[in-house]
Formats: structure tokens, sequence, C-alpha cells
């Protein structure tokens, strides 16, 4: 996977008012989450999520249907009060006005006024952002060869979804935070599109958080990881930090303590050896036939006796989402100890003990 990671933008916070005091110090972080929490009645749909976010990276939000995505999307730009925690951007809290001012948010169902045509769609990005480019915003509609007369319920799904894009890049923001801005595409469109988004977040610095199902085009598209699952962080961190921190290993079943398949934890008489579990973080494990195989997290050398293979960005992120009880990992660089302004450490920011992000 080929890294774009831009300089960030170094005027960051010095532009932002907190509590009505000007930050002159630019925030190298981009998001930073402290326990947070979204609670619908009984049922949480995001839970004690901790995290931060090194702004000028590409992030790709991965989670299965329900995991909390659109939720933290929608605690970050403010349209989902959260129930639990803070949530700073830039550091300052995003319960502060100014911050929007910097954040653009695509959200999947790509909200566009139909009876607008594209270039009156174009002028209302000028007349409602402060920092509109209208040279980038009419590049994006124009190499998409969508005439600026055409009404926005004439276009198709495509091309709806490039103006959008346009409207999002246009403000020039330091955030863009994108929910499934690919689902409705054809392959070509998203390979097009795809590269549009990695140039111009490459080119402006831009920080990028996008949720997405296509697993195999975000291991092209982004640089760090998020993963949720039930509600909570599951893995955090650049990529070619946690997907090297795993092996994936093959051998006999009958060398595993057991004949159970699709477990994590690697627990005795949960078809993971004892030695493998004993010694090494196991995310998956699964016996089909007289074989056995399991991602896991090495603590150690293998013995000759395992074949071992460098899993791809996709299957580490299956095995995560297949397995929500596997320890979660978190890379160092990715960790908060403490909430703002108070020495509590968070409960979030663990890995289990092992693996080469720890």
């Amino acid at each position: 996977m080929t890294r774009i990671i831009a300089a960030p933008h170094t005027h960051s916070t010095n532009e932002l008012v907190e509590g009505g005091i000007r930050v002159s110090d630019p925030s190298p972080w981009a998001i930073e989450a402290y326990g947070l929490g979204k609670k619908y009645r009984r049922d949480w749909a995001l839970r004690d999520c901790s995290f931060r976010l090194p702004a000028g990276h590409v992030c790709a939000l991965v989670g299965p249907n329900g995991a909390g995505k659109s939720t933290f999307l929608g605690a970050a730009t403010r349209l989902v009060r959260p129930t639990a925690g803070t949530l700073r951007l830039f550091g300052v809290p995003v319960s502060d006005p100014a911050v929007l001012e910097h954040v653009a948010f695509l959200a999947q169902d790509k909200p566009l006024y139909p009876r607008f045509t594209v270039a009156e769609t174009l002028r209302m990005g000028r007349e409602l952002n402060p920092h509109w480019d209208a040279a980038v915003a009419e590049r994006i509609v124009r190499a998409g060869r969508i005439p600026l007369d055409a009404r926005v319920a004439t276009l198709s799904g495509g091309q709806r979804t490039r103006v959008a894009l346009a409207l999002a890049f246009g403000k020039r923001p330091k955030l863009l935070l994108l929910d499934e801005p690919m689902s409705d595409l054809d392959p070509l469109a998203r390979h097009e599109l795809s590269g549009l988004l990695m140039a111009e977040a490459a080119e402006h610095g831009t920080t990028v958080l996008m949720s997405s199902h296509l697993l195999s085009e975000m291991a092209d598209m982004c640089d760090y990881l998020l993963v949720l699952a039930d509600g909570q962080l599951r893995m955090a961190g650049q990529t070619d930090e946690l997907v090297p921190a795993h092996l994936l290993v093959s051998g006999l079943a009958e060398q595993a303590d057991g004949t159970a398949s699709g477990t994590a934890g690697g627990t005795a008489g949960s078809g993971v050896p004892a030695g493998l579990a004993e010694h090494h973080t196991v995310v998956e494990s699964r016996v089909t036939g007289r074989q056995f195989t399991a991602l896991i997290r090495p603590g150690g050398p293998l013995p000759d006796s395992w074949e071992t293979h460098e899993p791809s960005m996709e299957e580490v992120l299956l095995a995560y989402l297949r397995s929500p009880g596997a320890p979660p990992l978190i890379a160092e660089e990715a960790r908060v100890e403490s909430k703002p302004g108070t020495g509590a450490r968070t409960a979030s920011g663990t890995d289990g003990g092992r693996g080469a992000a720890a």
C-alpha cells in the first residue's frame, strides 16, 4: 500500500477559539476521543471509545452494520450528542461552534437540493463557506463532464456523489468526514473518485476519516485504521504498523487441543493448541477438515512445525470483525492516557499485552 500522508495544516488550532481564548499552539491530533459513548434507551451504540488520530492521515473507519460508525461521525459533526465522554477536533472541544468551519461532512445519502442546478449548488457552497475554493470544486465537477446547468434531480448516483464531493472539498476543510461515500458507485467510478480523493487530500494535507464496507479498496486508499465492533474500538493505528503485527499460521488439526472452530482468545479446549495460546494472542482460529488455521499476534518465535504467511489488511480486518471477543489492538500513537484536564486513565487503549504495536 502506498502511503499518501501530506504535511498536515500547521495552523490547525491557532485559527480556532476555545472558551473565548485564541489557541496559539497547533495540535498534532485531528481527532481525540476520551471515553466517548452514546446510549439510545437501553442500548449503547458507542461505548468507551478512546483514541487519537494524527492530522494529515487518510483513515478508514471500518465495522459491520450497527458497529457505531455513523454514531461516531454524528458526534464529530454535532448531529449526535454523546451520552458520555468528550471529543476534540484539532485540540478544541467539538461543542465549540468555531470547529465546524474547519470540518466537512458527506453523509451516506449525500443530501443535495434536487431542484438546484449544479451551478446553483456550487454557488451555495461559495456563499456559505468563507474559505471556498471555487477552482477545485469546479474541477471536480468538470472532470465528470457534468453540465453546470443540469438539475441535481436529473443526475445519476455517481454524478451526485461527485457534486457532493465537490462541495466537501470546495469548503477546504482541515477534516473531511465521509460516510460510505462510494457505496452507490460502479467499480469504474469508485476507482476514479478514489484517485481524486487521495490526490486532493495529499495536495492540501486534509485529514480524511472515511467509513466503508469496501475493505479491499480501503487497503489502497487509507494509511490509518479505526475498527469498531459492537460499539467498541477494536483496532486503531497506522496500517503499516497494525497489519505486520499479525501472522496467519496453519498446520494439522491434530496439533490442536480440541475440535472447535471460529474461536478467539485461544483457551484450552477451544481448538487452539495450548502452546500457541500461551505465547501468542490468537485473534481468530478455525478447523477445516484436518487443517487448522489461525490469525495471531505473535509474542515470540514459532515452532518450525507451523506454516506462516503474512496476512493482507482485508484478512486482518475480517478476522477482528468475526471475533469481537479477541483482545483489541491499539497502537501507541493512537492511545490516549487520560481525559483532558484530569489524571484519570481511560479504559480503552490496550492490546491484550502482546503485539508489535504495543
